[in-house]
Formats: C-alpha cells, structure tokens, sequence
C-alpha cells in the first residue's frame, strides 16, 4: 500500500486514477479548490483536501505532502488568462516540486502533453502559447531536480473507452483515451524503470502495446 497525493483531484483524469489506486490498496489525498467537489471526489475512494495552490507557498505545500510516497500532479488553469496558466501550470507545480523534496517524498509523476519540448512551435501570438510555455518550464524544472520524477507526454485527450494499449514515442496529436492516460499514471508510479523519463505516448491502434509492458520497455 502506498500513500498517493494528487494535485488536481477533481480533474478528468483524476476522477479515474483515484478508483484505480483505491482498488489496488493504496490510500490517495486527492487536493482540490473548490469545497462543492468534495462529494464527487470522495465518491472515488479518495479522501479530499481543499486547499488553493495558488496561494499556498513551499512550506505550506510541503506539511500536506509529508507523510506521502508520492506525488502525482494533475492540476491545471484549464484555459483562461495567461497569468493564471503561468501561475497554476508553471509556478504552483515548481513550487510542489521543492515541497516534495522538503518533505522527503521523492516520485514525484508529472502529468505533461505530448509537444512539451523547448521547440513546441506555438507562436507567441497564439492563444496557446501560456500553456506550452508553462508546462515546458515546468517541466525543466522537475528534470532538474533530484527527485524520482516521471514526466507524462499524453497526446489529444479523448473521452473513449480505456484500451490498455499505448503507442510510445508518438508524435502530433496521438490521440489518448482519458482513461488510459489514467491507467497509465497508476503503472508509472511504482515501476522504476519509468524514474527520470519523459514518456510521450497515445493510444496507437494496432500498434500498440500493453500499457504495463511499454513502460517497462
């Protein structure tokens, strides 16, 4: 069993990973903003924290980590302004980053997209642009650290059924089922053959390959 705190708990994603980890033993904290979600959070099997990492500095972010195995960072703006998206996607991800590695937690899993690379291509301009600027920072930060950390590279985020089945190394918009964004998460996190990896993957149809299997690839 092991003690799964996840930044962004009432995200899409989220909602399915918490089953997942429930159903296997482990004991998740999922952190959320907004106390209405409580309910559906819990439903899940996860015990909800509210808290706003926007506000929240590094010692603070750390006392809810402490006492975890791991951290799993699912948050996001979701859109909006550009000083927000930097504020939640970029700067209250470092700053759980350095709590982590205060509080001792080590794995620490990044929940990234798949063109998060300095050359991502999104011109300035672009309404876009926040977001790939953020996660990339982001993103460098958690490589420069010396946490166990797993950067995940989903492609274009579907509402399909899971497959069980990734294609690894995919490139555009690799299209991924939420589901099995998911059920990758849960696998990354005690396979060590994931530490210090960026893994970009989408589903890959007939290409495809268990998820348990092209993780450990």
């Amino acid at each position: 069993m092991s003690r799964i705190i996840v930044f962004g708990g009432h995200g899409r994603i989220a909602l399915l990973l918490a089953p997942i980890l429930v159903a296997r033993g482990d004991e998740v904290t999922a952190v959320i903003r907004n106390p209405d979600h409580v309910a559906e959070v819990e439903q899940g099997g996860a015990h909800a924290l509210v808290a706003d990492i926007e506000k929240l500095g590094t010692d603070e972010l750390a006392d809810i980590i402490r006492g975890h195995d791991a951290v799993v960072w699912s948050a996001g703006a979701g859109g909006g302004s550009a000083e927000r998206t930097y504020a939640v996607d970029r700067d209250a991800a470092i700053r759980t980053m350095d709590a982590a590695a205060n509080a001792g937690v080590t794995r620490y899993v990044m929940v990234s997209w798949i063109g998060s690379k300095a050359d991502h291509g999104v011109p300035e301009d672009a309404d876009f642009f926040p977001y790939a600027d953020a996660k990339w920072a982001a993103d460098e930060h958690l490589r420069g650290t010396d946490l166990d950390g797993t950067i995940l590279g989903p492609g274009t985020l579907t509402f399909d059924e899971p497959t069980g089945r990734i294609l690894l190394d995919a490139e555009g918009k690799a299209e991924v089922s939420r589901a099995d964004v998911a059920a990758v998460i849960a696998e990354s996190l005690g396979n060590p053959s994931t530490f210090g990896r960026t893994i970009r993957f989408g589903n890959g149809g007939d290409d495809s390959t268990p998820i348990a299997d092209a993780l450990s690839a």
